[in-house]
């Protein structure tokens, strides 16, 4: 397998951004001040002469320009650490899982591999064909990871074999394969008994909501809302005037004349004519 070579930049941008902002200031200053000041101290003409220049700014541009990369790398690394965690927070089911990109799902499997103690390096050498797309490194070990957003088709025993051959090769402890859908029963079968993790759709699920500072709404099919609300109270049986509950018809002892008397009697002694 062909390894893509990675710059400078890129290898800054796989850090976390605090890195290349110090290093650019610490590069900065090694390369303004202290190379001059190095050899300017050795005990040889040539060196000090050459130290005089460098410390009256022979190479102040190259500094700049190596602060800058290595800014650029950090400002590289928090917009993707960014990225990173809102695609990450935003995801609500196996539906939100397939709508990505194959690089989208890398770096969602990444993150939430990143939030579970992994150091992660991400490698381009996967794609969306297939091969390593992550290195994790956790207590002095290497798992290599592959992830294979197929949307309909599930993962076979070919994809499962490859990555087993990866991993003498690469001196890895372990493999994880990450799939939006699911794996056939002859991948399943030859992962037995492997330092081979399947992950199919739940179980990617799962580990990303276990990994979520927040709780997205979920996806859900619309339904609509019932609300409950009293009703209206029949001209026949009004409301009492005091307390709002129901009427009964009552008659008077003396008169005989009938009327309307609150339900709740004796506690409410709301009335109405008939």
């Amino acid at each position: 397998m062909a390894k893509r070579k990675e710059g400078g930049i890129e290898l800054l941008a796989s850090m976390p951004w605090p890195v290349g902002f110090v290093l650019g200031i610490v590069a900065y200053v090694a390369i303004r001040y202290g190379i001059g000041w190095y050899m300017s101290t050795v005990n040889n003409p040539v060196w000090q002469a050459m130290g005089r220049q460098l410390s009256a700014g022979a190479y102040a541009l190259f500094a700049w320009i190596t602060l800058i990369l290595c800014w650029i790398g950090a400002l590289a690394s928090f917009t993707g650490g960014r990225r990173r965690k809102h695609l990450l927070e935003r995801q609500t089911g196996l539906e939100s899982l397939r709508a990505m990109s194959w690089r989208e799902f890398e770096m969602l499997a990444g993150e939430a591999f990143r939030r579970q103690g992994y150091a992660i390096q991400e490698t381009g050498l996967g794609g969306a064909d297939g091969g390593i797309d992550l290195i994790l490194r956790k207590d002095g070990k290497t798992t290599l990871v592959q992830c294979k957003q197929w949307k309909t088709q599930r993962v076979d025993v070919k994809v499962v074999r490859e990555m087993f051959g990866l991993l003498a090769h690469h001196g890895a402890a372990a493999v994880k394969i990450v799939a939006v859908g699911d794996y056939t029963a002859d991948a399943q079968r030859f992962a037995q008994g492997k330092p081979i993790e399947l992950i199919h759709g739940e179980a990617l699920l799962a580990m990303v909501r276990g990994v979520q500072t927040s709780t997205p709404a979920k996806a859900t099919a619309t339904t609509p809302i019932v609300t409950s609300t009293p009703e209206p109270k029949s001209i026949s049986n009004p409301a009492c005037p005091k307390c709002g509950a129901d009427m009964v018809q009552r008659s008077n002892r003396q008169t005989k004349d009938h009327f309307l008397g609150c339900a709740k009697y004796p506690a409410c002694r709301g009335t109405r004519t008939v």
